[in-house]
């Protein structure tokens, strides 16, 4: 086919995916819950995905979601203090999105937020930093999305719902995709939930061991599946947000998944590996009446700290680090 303005061949149709999605769930994994406002479906993911890349969804056009989120470190950006899209240090780590599906709360310390929505809507408006930049820009957003590629993808993804491209219709995308982000195939789940006898090294046993212990006590606050505390889950009765008092803040106990490829450390990045990691909790943290009677410290040997830390490198899910329906799409 050629156009008739200049003999050039015509752009190929747009092809949006169509249909319902359907989980596909590692052994060991929970049906996420879905909100009836904004249910999954197949276009909708990967129009989430598109604009989880989309540097349009910044003030000035030159940052993503996926800026600070990077698949190869789980999600993470690798800094110790995020970067906005004009220069502005945030005062805190980015948070991995690995099994936020299944968060109670999000972001490290603030109850209030408590859907990936929600979450979604912090860096684009945020300005004290400025993270996307998008604050007073809300209606000039909009008139980004304008391509045929862009509105055939808006259309599938909110059928009958007046103007398809929306701020509020971005949001849930990008929350939609987000919600596929799961983690569930590591040494450790094919050891726990296959029978793997193999999946696990000496040391990363002897590890597991320590780390559900009761000397070490890891496990109260890196709890259940996702070993971040209470989750969200279809057929799961939602507990209450956890958050622990390390000293210098309340935060929330972050899943322990991927922990490998997320340094550096803590709320603010302070602890550069795993092993200062095992240290510090060793010492009991930092000294304060505030601090959670949680975190006494505990008592362990050289080698004991090195099978730890064989155990906490067995949560990494290589699926999950390369997963193409997780990566940057071919947009055309």
């Amino acid at each position: 086919m050629f156009t008739a303005a200049c003999g050039r061949p015509a752009a190929p149709p747009v092809q949006v995916p169509t249909g319902p999605f359907v989980w596909h769930l590692p052994a060991g994994v929970p049906t996420p819950r879905v909100p009836a406002d904004n249910p999954m479906s197949v276009a909708k993911v990967e129009l989430g995905r598109r604009l989880f890349y989309d540097t349009r969804l910044s003030g000035n056009r030159t940052y993503a979601c996926a800026s600070c989120h990077e698949q190869r470190l789980a999600f993470t950006d690798g800094r110790a203090h995020a970067i906005g899209s004009t220069g502005a240090e945030h005062p805190r780590s980015a948070m991995g999105l690995g099994n936020i599906a299944y968060n109670l709360t999000f972001g490290w310390s603030d109850p209030s937020l408590r859907s990936p929505e929600a979450q979604a809507a912090v860096p684009m408006f945020n300005e004290h930093p400025v993270e996307l930049g998008l604050k007073g820009r809300e209606a000039e957003v909009a008139t980004r999305f304008t391509a045929a590629a862009d509105t055939a993808f808006f259309a599938a993804s909110f059928p009958g719902t007046g103007p398809a491209v929306s701020v509020d219709h971005i949001i849930k995308a990008i929350a939609t995709f987000e919600r596929t982000l799961i983690s569930g195939d590591t040494p450790f789940d094919r050891y726990l939930y296959r029978d793997d006898r193999t999946a696990l090294s000496d040391p990363a046993r002897r590890g597991m061991a320590l780390f559900f212990s009761t000397r070490l006590k890891c496990s109260e606050c890196h709890s259940g599946f996702n070993l971040s505390g209470p989750v969200l889950a279809e057929g799961v009765e939602a507990g209450e947000p956890q958050f622990h008092h390390t000293g210098v803040g309340k935060f929330r106990a972050p899943t322990l998944r991927n922990i490998a490829v997320t340094a550096p450390y803590m709320h603010d990045g302070s602890l550069p590996t795993l092993e200062a990691v095992v240290a510090h909790y060793a010492t009991g943290g930092v000294a304060s009446p505030l601090k959670s009677d949680r975190l006494k410290g505990f008592r362990i040997s050289p080698t004991e700290a090195n099978d730890l830390v064989a155990f906490l490198k067995s949560l990494t899910d290589d699926g999950f680090l390369t997963n193409p329906a997780f990566a940057r799409p071919v947009v055309r």
